[in-house]
């Protein structure tokens, strides 16, 4: 058995999961997500917590079983508190404005750079170099984080640009100049 796999997902107060099909539906006080489940995974809800189960032992079943629980765990975390992410801009000039539903980034370019929120997604700007990305799906989190990042990558030279809160960028020692 998988060590992950075979760990019941424990259902939070003021959730209620639903299993319809080969779709495990999840709704909580911060919204709804559903789940797709992959061919030979199957999930069952019993007292207040959600078991998932692989019909053989196959490489590919092994594999999916661990994925899938950790799936299910991830959409009733989310449902329940959220997920965040937190990202700093460092340079001099470089800044974020919330503008509407973009945001607005100044990052040493000749041009500011729009970027769109998408849908379910939240995005807060204190101070004008520190973001704080939201919503109740982690994958949609991390990959806006991670977009909003590669605007402007921190530089190994000078260590601008743009980084996730504490990240420890190894910085180079450019030339040493003439003797």
């Amino acid at each position: 058995m998988s060590r992950i796999g075979r760990l019941p997902v424990p259902v939070a107060s003021g959730v209620n999961v639903a299993v319809a099909g080969r779709t495990v539906t999840v709704k909580g006080p911060k919204g709804s997500l559903a789940q797709e489940l992959p061919g030979g995974i199957d999930a069952d809800v019993a007292d207040g917590k959600i078991l998932v189960k692989r019909r053989d032992d196959s490489k590919s079943q092994r594999a999916l079983h661990g994925l899938v629980r950790a799936l299910l765990n991830n959409a009733v975390v989310g449902v329940t508190k959220g997920f965040s992410k937190e990202l700093e801009i460092q340079g001099v000039g470089y800044r974020a404005q919330l503008a509407g539903s973009n945001v607005s980034f100044t990052l040493g370019y000749t041009h500011a750079i729009d970027f769109p929120i998408p849908q379910g997604i939240q995005i807060a700007v204190e101070k004008q170099t520190k973001l704080t990305v939201t919503g109740i799906d982690r994958q949609s989190v991390g990959q806006v984080a991670a977009k909003i990042r590669s605007l402007r990558p921190p530089d190994v030279y000078k260590g601008k640009g743009v980084r996730y809160l504490n990240e420890q960028v190894r910085k180079k020692a450019g030339k040493t100049g003439a003797k």
